[in-house]
């Protein structure tokens, strides 16, 4: 485990981000011009990772994701994806280049039905339709049963998996996924969880910002703790999970689910 607020730590950390297939050095960004949620952030992940993003309430985690979807403004440092500086960039121009989102709130519209919301995950390519709604369907054969009913009568879990199909009918190389357990029931938490590491393994880069601290480091293959904005601890997420500082300081807390 390595703490990035070093130098040492930051350049050993620099230099496994190198060749990431989605990287962040020295982010800084936020909604208020002057005020500052994320305080030179860096992240990266590699393809084929899952990765998670644990940290108090105001710790920077959801704004992280927004910075690398475009939706919040960046004062200055770097996104890049491939070694292609994406900063700032439009979520449209990001979706066409692979990174899908789901937020964690108004995340489906409830008005269409499942089948009417995935089709809003290909308006950029609608011919590829029927052949991404049956990848879709492998990893959520739910969907398939009922994609003619509307998405407004469903519960908060079966409309987290919509979000979620309607991000994979892009066919992304990363999702971005915030919150994706909250206000779920513990069975269907769990499903998000079980969900989220299926569609890593079909070889999609996935980023989870989690507050079930505990359950997304049991399933990421690397963590990082974000604290007032900043990477505060780094590494895998069995090394995250078992270390005694991270239990007393963060899992105390966030891992009650």
């Amino acid at each position: 485990m390595t703490r990035p607020d070093t130098e040492l730590d930051r350049s050993e950390h620099l230099r496994a981000a190198e060749g990431a297939l989605l990287r962040v050095d020295e982010l800084v960004a936020g909604y208020i011009p002057g005020v500052n949620i994320l305080n030179r952030c860096d992240f990266y992940a590699q393809e084929g990772e899952l990765v998670g993003i644990i940290g108090p309430n105001g710790a920077g985690k959801s704004t992280l994701l927004k910075a690398l979807f475009g939706l919040v403004k960046v004062t200055s440092g770097t996104v890049k994806l491939r070694g292609e500086d994406i900063t700032g960039r439009k979520a449209n121009d990001l979706v066409r280049l692979g990174i899908g989102f789901v937020p964690q709130t108004n995340n489906v519209f409830p008005s269409l039905t499942i089948n009417e919301n995935l089709e809003m995950g290909v308006f950029q390519a609608p011919g590829t339709f029927e052949e991404r709604f049956e990848q879709v369907a492998s990893l959520f054969p739910a969907l398939a049963d009922r994609r003619q009913q509307r998405a407004g009568s469903l519960s908060g879990g079966e409309r987290q998996m919509v979000a979620m199909g309607r991000a994979l009918m892009a066919q992304p190389s990363v999702l971005l996924l915030d919150e994706p357990s909250a206000g779920l029931s513990p069975a269907m938490q769990d499903e998000v969880f079980i969900r989220a590491r299926q569609i890593n393994g079909t070889g999609v880069t996935v980023v989870m910002v989690e507050q079930n601290a505990r359950r997304c480091l049991q399933i990421c293959d690397r963590g990082y703790v974000l604290d007032q904005g900043r990477n505060a601890y780094t590494g895998t997420g069995s090394d995250l999970l078992n270390d005694p500082k991270i239990i007393e300081l963060y899992l105390g807390t966030l891992a009650r689910a």
